[in-house]
């Protein structure tokens, strides 16, 4: 019986995750001036991990496979909050922002494109754990692949 109640409760917390991936819209405009900042925040978070990871294709940095993995990782995790800091509406409010108002009406695309983001990051740190440099190329690639194809389609 125990374990019916601990699938039940699970069921019940995966519910409530999926319920906050859901796009919503701010409801003032201190919210939606928080929800621009985290937004930016997060991006920087990102462009702290990926920077180095990218500087390293370039041949600007040496091969470090401990970086990939360590970045690529905490990437991963940052793919997991994304729809919840990208996914706030703040169109209906006079805030700075790049985002474009297409963001905020696609949601099915943005988790699509969140997916490929993370699949990305998950392909780095495989490449930095096989210690082969040479499939460490392709798995950046597809990073950027992925980042290019979001700021392409809802960032001003």
């Amino acid at each position: 019986m125990k374990s019916v109640k601990v699938f039940t409760v699970g069921l019940m917390a995966a519910g409530v995750l999926t319920a906050a991936n859901a796009a919503t819209v701010a409801k003032s405009e201190k919210q939606a001036e928080a929800a621009v900042e985290y937004r930016q925040s997060l991006y920087q978070l990102v462009k702290s991990n990926a920077g180095p990871m990218f500087g390293m294709a370039k041949g600007a940095l040496p091969f470090d496979a401990e970086v990939m993995k360590t970045n690529a990782t905490r990437l991963e995790q940052l793919a997991d909050m994304m729809a919840d800091y990208l996914l706030v509406d703040t169109t209906k409010f006079d805030v700075e922002t790049d985002a474009l108002p297409a963001l905020f009406s696609n949601e099915a695309d943005v988790m699509k494109k969140i997916s490929q983001f993370k699949d990305a990051a998950s392909g780095i740190k495989a490449a930095a754990m096989s210690g082969d440099e040479g499939s460490y190329g392709k798995a950046i690639g597809a990073l950027g692949g992925s980042c290019k194809s979001c700021h392409d389609d809802y960032k001003d």
